[in-house]
């Protein structure tokens, strides 16, 4: 059984690691085509040199950065616009051209809460890939962006509520953390044989872990408690319209 190739959408360097690096390296791990798509920082950056560390672990391909300026920090992409304010339609047509060059069957971004934070690159990227993944199947849409490609699901990784307490635990009580139902959840994902590698790509982004953002308190977890919290990845599939019919799963 062919596993379906995965082309994974975020906003930051270190998102792909924390929401879905599970699924990245066990994906790869079974030979499939796995890669990701970053929306922000630009590409001579430390940051982005993190990113290809840590996509080398997961094997999933070099870097495929947009480029823009992260929402609260200017100096990501000096010059650029914050890609929150970037034209929809620009966007949409630059990820297209990724979608149709890359042609895989399944896409993995965040939820519409834009995940634990809510941070507005988290939402606006999932904005921007919910359209991107339908427009991408039209021919009408974008013809110099390549031949169109539909992507047969969309996976939004998510956290359910019942996990949040235990989250809280690392995260703190006092930090925002976007949660749905569980029953909203179609597909949890058992990632603890791939768990190691999740974390080394989690903390390939060392300037994170140095100024003690969410990789650097995972820094500091012992094992078990890495395991307790981060062996299971969460999802909401999202079928694009053309692919309704399809049933390709986040499953190997």
């Amino acid at each position: 059984m062919r596993v379906p190739s995965l082309l994974a959408v975020f906003a930051h360097p270190d998102d792909e690691s924390l929401s879905a690096g599970g699924v990245l390296a066990r994906h790869a791990a079974a030979g499939a085509r796995t890669a990701v798509v970053t929306a922000t920082w630009a590409a001579d950056t430390p940051r982005a040199a993190e990113l290809a560390e840590a996509l080398r672990i997961l094997g999933a391909g070099g870097p495929r950065m947009l480029g823009y300026a992260d929402a609260r920090v200017p100096q990501s992409a000096p010059g650029r616009m914050r890609f929150c304010d970037v034209p929809l339609d620009e966007a949409v047509r630059r990820l297209v051209a990724h979608i149709r060059e890359f042609r895989p069957d399944i896409m993995v971004t965040h939820d519409a809460y834009g995940g634990l934070p809510g941070h507005p690159d988290h939402v606006h990227t999932h904005r921007v890939t919910v359209i991107a993944a339908q427009a991408s199947g039209l021919g009408q849409l974008y013809p110099d962006a390549g031949a169109p490609w539909q992507p047969r699901a969309l996976y939004l990784a998510t956290h359910p509520r019942s996990a949040v307490p235990a989250l809280r635990e690392v995260i703190g009580t006092r930090k925002t953390a976007y949660s749905v139902p569980d029953e909203q959840v179609t597909a949890a994902v058992d990632v603890g044989p791939w768990l190691e590698q999740k974390i080394a790509a989690v903390l390939a982004h060392r300037s994170e872990v140095e100024r003690g953002a969410l990789p650097g308190v995972i820094a500091g977890l012992q094992p078990d408690a890495r395991e307790r919290l981060f062996a299971t990845e969460w999802y909401i599939r999202h079928t694009p319209t053309a692919a309704a019919s399809a049933q390709t799963e986040l499953t190997i």
